[in-house]
């Protein structure tokens, strides 16, 4: 396909085992997966998407061990859930409705991953009246960005319209919100 970077998950929702034995496992995976990306000029990027993976200090680790130059991570603002409640359907209602049971601080997060970033994914779900997140601190986030010397790319993604199309209140629709990401970013920075 010609891209530069693919991003993987090294956990999963039906994971189970203790956090070393995932890690051992994750990185057996990822080494054969860097491999890959040796071979075919490619950076293989983790987000921190579900389970272990959502501990900053998890997939930090992961990336000390690997030490490679095709590693790196794609810190996602909302993804710091470490457990969460199993969906009651495998569709976007049953994920919508999913609950966080232990919660990974979201800024040690952002800042334990910064130094393995090889992107960033800006997520948002709920603003204010003044166009800022309602649930976590922009300014302090891009602080820690700014502070790690990133200069990569920032994706924006706006998660509030699935709690929208699924009839939540307080969240408004992709077509409302699909600036006020970029917008918050640039007041941010």
């Amino acid at each position: 396909m010609g891209c530069n970077s693919i991003r993987v998950n090294l956990s999963s929702l039906e994971q189970t085992g203790t956090a070393e034995a995932l890690r051992d496992a994750a990185l057996e995976g990822y080494s054969k997966l860097l491999k890959y990306g040796d071979d075919h000029d490619m950076n293989i990027i983790v987000e921190n998407h579900v389970g272990h993976s959502c501990s900053g200090k998890w997939l930090a680790n992961i990336m000390k061990q690997v030490n490679h130059k095709r590693a790196g991570v794609l810190p996602d603002f909302g993804n710091f859930c470490v457990n969460r409640t199993k969906p009651e359907t495998m569709d976007i209602a049953g994920y919508v409705y999913i609950k966080s049971l232990e919660q990974y601080d979201m800024y040690l997060g952002i800042e334990e991953l910064m130094p393995y970033a090889k992107g960033v994914s800006a997520k948002t779900y709920k603003f204010d009246s003044h166009g800022n997140e309602t649930e976590m601190d922009f300014k302090r986030i891009f602080n820690i960005i700014e502070k790690s010397g990133f200069d990569g790319i920032i994706g924006i993604a706006y998660e509030g319209g699935l709690m929208h199309a699924q009839g939540i209140e307080a969240y408004v629709s992709n077509e409302e919100r699909i600036m006020a990401p970029k917008k918050l970013i640039k007041k941010s920075m």
